[in-house]
């Protein structure tokens, strides 16, 4: 995606963005990536086989250490410490009815400014908003903070207001006003159980495919058109099946609720608050048994990488020559993009069978894949971060200057440039949110498997695993940008 849109290039996200070192450029070319992992990093300042390797070492150094830690009474304690945070029923309702109505008005004006709004990329606040100030930075809050999406998404504004209409009504619609967890549907339809969250994976991957065969990132033009879709398609959807959309269809929503099981702000099954630990309420809550959960988590992983990946040397000298000769790009694309999520996957699954030989257990190889899945979550979170946070910071001043007047911004907004230091700080996210799951994975085996022995002799797959996945992400960022061969 090459043109005006905010940041991405000029700039040494492969997966769920742009350069932040060399923000400077975006007075030439900008971009608004949802996930280049080769366009938010620079080049490293070290050898690519030096830090690939060294990514790898971390990993499985990591995992000798914690085996060093079997007292299980020990870790459950630092897994289970909770503060509770105080929660006043009707404040929350009130705020989340004010947050609600903002969040459409954003809505709204996103819209109309992407539709008759500047063309210019750094000027657009549909573009700006949408890649910088959402995508960006408020996914970073998901897992950072919590997961407020279920309180700020506008698209579930409409469910709630026929809901609370009805309720008016006094004919019983379900649903309440703080997240709308009433499940019925408005014309009662429903999804089949079988689908599980298949519809969600192949949603994310969807989303992730347009991003990148198309100039949505750089056209507001495109961008409204596919907001205003994405909108029709989403309060339909809500409206035939209720909160089973959110649940098992939005891509969205599961990649915000996905992320938010890493954050240390949780929502207990009693609706309370409580502060914890990041990462450590992945080792009480197992995915749902339904298809699909687990890969899902495996799609949020692979694509980050996968948008890295379409902005490297290797996929260009790879792809040009295909599309050059007439192959059709999006044919490629999509077929990289399948290829690559089913070795993400297949990796997985391998392993989850080579983990119940080790640990010599009756337990199903598919009962350890959601067992551990949630393992993966602070890697895709250490990923995105690692994309994303320079482009934020870089963009975040021109954002601010066109926010205060949307549909007359400043001719030239102002962005930062990054010292040089920060490509290693960015590695630095990448190999946390490895060790922060490698933690997450020796929790639960001590959890799952009976003894100290089977529990260490489990998570030898799983490490091996996480140093592929390592070493891959870490080989991806560390290549300078090269514009891919788009449609």
């Amino acid at each position: 995606m090459t043109g005006n849109r905010p940041g991405r290039d000029g700039r040494p996200l492969g997966q769920f963005v742009a350069a932040a070192v060399a923000v400077a450029v975006l007075s030439e070319r900008a971009a608004a990536h949802s996930g280049s992992l080769g366009g938010s990093v620079a080049s490293a300042t070290v050898p690519t086989w030096l830090t690939v390797l060294t990514g790898g070492i971390v990993v499985g150094g990591s995992f000798l250490f914690t085996t060093l830690l079997t007292d299980h009474d020990a870790m459950r304690g630092v897994n289970w410490w909770r503060l509770a945070v105080p929660t006043p029923t009707r404040l929350r309702r009130a705020v989340v009815s004010l947050v609600r109505a903002f969040s459409v008005g954003v809505l709204v004006v996103v819209l109309v400014t992407g539709s008759v709004g500047p063309r210019e990329g750094v000027r657009n606040f549909a573009l700006l908003l949408v890649w910088v100030g959402w995508w960006a930075g408020y996914t970073a809050t998901t897992y950072l903070v919590g997961d407020t999406w279920p309180v700020l998404n506008p698209w579930r504004a409409p469910l709630s207001a026929v809901r609370w209409a009805r309720r008016r009504r006094g004919d019983g619609a379900g649903g309440d006003s703080d997240g709308d967890h009433g499940a019925g549907s408005l014309v009662g339809a429903s999804l089949p159980s079988s689908w599980g969250v298949w519809p969600a994976v192949a949603g994310l991957l969807g989303l992730v495919w347009l991003e990148v065969v198309s100039p949505v990132g750089e056209n507001p033009r495109l961008l409204a058109g596919v907001v205003a879709a994405y909108t029709l398609a989403t309060v339909a959807g809500s409206f035939a099946v209720g909160e089973a959309w959110f649940e098992r269809v939005d891509p969205v929503s599961r990649v915000f609720a996905a992320y938010g099981r890493v954050a240390p702000l949780r929502r207990d099954a009693d609706g309370s608050l409580s502060l914890r630990l990041p990462g450590t309420a992945l080792t009480e809550d197992p995915l749902p048994e339904r298809p699909g959960e687990v890969a899902f988590v495996v799609a949020l992983l692979w694509v980050t990488t996968y948008d890295g990946l379409v902005a490297t040397p290797t996929w260009a000298r790879a792809v040009g020559p295909l599309v050059g000769a007439g192959v059709p790009a999006l044919a490629v694309y999509a077929a990289v993009l399948l290829a690559g999520f089913g070795l993400f996957l297949g990796v997985y699954r391998l392993a989850a069978r080579r983990v119940r030989d080790a640990a010599d257990t009756y337990v199903t190889a598919r009962a350890i894949e959601r067992w551990f899945a949630p393992a993966l979550l602070p890697i895709a979170a250490g990923y995105h971060l690692a994309h994303f946070l320079g482009y934020f910071l870089g963009l975040a001043p021109a954002l601010a200057a066109v926010a205060t007047s949307p549909f007359a911004p400043p001719a030239s907004p102002l962005a930062l440039v990054l010292p040089g230091w920060f490509g290693t700080v960015k590695l630095l996210f990448v190999l946390g949110g490895h060790v922060l799951a490698i933690w997450v994975a020796h929790s639960l085996a001590f959890e799952l498997f009976p003894g100290v022995l089977a529990a260490i002799r489990s998570q030898f797959p799983s490490v091996v695993v996480m140093v592929f996945y390592t070493m891959t992400s870490l080989w991806v960022i560390t290549q300078p940008y090269a514009p891919p061969p788009y449609v």
